[in-house]
């Protein structure tokens, strides 16, 4: 005799081998990369229209947080990709061999050339320090370490702006970076594990300034209408910023994982990042810039240390950061 499922339990089967044969990519990054005002879920949603899979976002603390939770975690990490780690990372995350060749031929605009074979780049900026504008505005390390300026700085062990600092300080003053550091000592309210929460406490009042990109005012003219912060510009230069994204070697979806890279330089990716990670993209899509992105400071020199070259000093960076800041 035959006999037929209940229309709610054949409702129920349908839908759990559905899930079943539906891939997933699990995509690691920061912690401000998946907000509703992030980019992530434009991403998520873009992406998942042309990769018939669930694609799954994940915050994981501030930029540099991420590297130390795939080396922690090694081959037992449940991520296929990670995204948000910067060229001041990428050394030490290739000699971990916890990642693989991404085979993506890309063509980005970079104010620097790319042909890293393991990590692609997805946006990229000037780190500066943003106050109010029509507040003092040092036009250097030194005249701000001079200066009564309070402001809110990233922990380097933590975050990607936070270690961008210490490199921009180094590749500026090289053997005086330890120097600098002292004078600016006291001008630091307080050193906060990532970007967010210091950006937060320059925007409630609680210091004048805040470390963060030249990109950053574009934020508060486009999405607020406000154009009262500014970012400073310094004689020294501007340390470059390129964030990247990699695929780990023991991700069971290698295709997928692919296939998100490539997808990663297109418009339905790039479009996404100006108005939503406040950066410049990596590959400029066909609509441009957004207005207001062309009153943004540009820094008449760029500053960049080698991703080997970042790795040799960021100990001793470190190093002079925390014998200043524990005087």
């Amino acid at each position: 005799m035959k006999t037929t499922l209940p229309i709610c339990v054949a409702a129920t089967l349908t839908a759990t081998m559905a899930a079943a044969q539906t891939p997933t990519l699990n995509v690691l990054t920061y912690d401000s990369f998946t907000p509703e005002w992030g980019p992530g879920p434009a991403i998520e949603a873009a992406f998942e229209e042309v990769c018939g899979c669930d694609l799954v976002i994940t915050g994981a603390g501030d930029g540099a947080a991420l590297l130390s939770r795939v080396m922690l975690e090694g081959g037992r990490s449940e991520a296929d990709i990670v995204l948000g780690l910067d060229t001041n990372l990428t050394a030490a995350a290739r000699e971990s061999g916890f990642f693989m060749p991404h085979d993506v031929d890309a063509d980005l605009d970079l104010p620097v050339t790319w042909d890293d074979p393991d990590f692609l780049p997805f946006d990229w900026g000037y780190f500066a320090f943003v106050g109010n504008a029509g507040e003092p505005a040092p036009s250097s390390f030194r005249e701000l370490a001079d200066s009564d300026i309070q402001i809110v700085i990233q922990d380097p062990r933590s975050s990607t702006p936070g270690l961008g600092l210490l490199m921009w300080v180094k590749a500026a003053y090289g053997d005086e970076a330890g120097a600098i550091w002292e004078g600016l000592a006291d001008n630091i309210v307080t050193v906060t594990p990532g970007w967010s929460e210091a950006y937060g406490l320059f925007t409630e009042g609680e210091a004048d300034a805040v470390l963060s990109y030249t990109t950053s005012p574009a934020y508060h003219l486009i999405a607020e209408d406000d154009d009262s912060k500014v970012a400073w510009p310094f004689e020294e230069g501007h340390y470059l910023q390129v964030e990247v994204a990699g695929i780990l070697a023991n991700t069971d979806q290698p295709e997928l994982a692919r296939q998100f890279m490539e997808f990663m330089v297109t418009d339905g990716f790039q479009s996404v990042i100006p108005t939503t990670n406040w950066m410049y993209p990596a590959a400029i899509p066909e609509g441009g810039l957004p207005d207001g992105f062309e009153t943004l400071i540009a820094p008449e020199t760029a500053l960049l240390l080698a991703p080997e070259d970042a790795a040799d000093a960021r100990t001793p960076a470190l190093d002079e950061w925390r014998n200043a800041l524990s005087q």
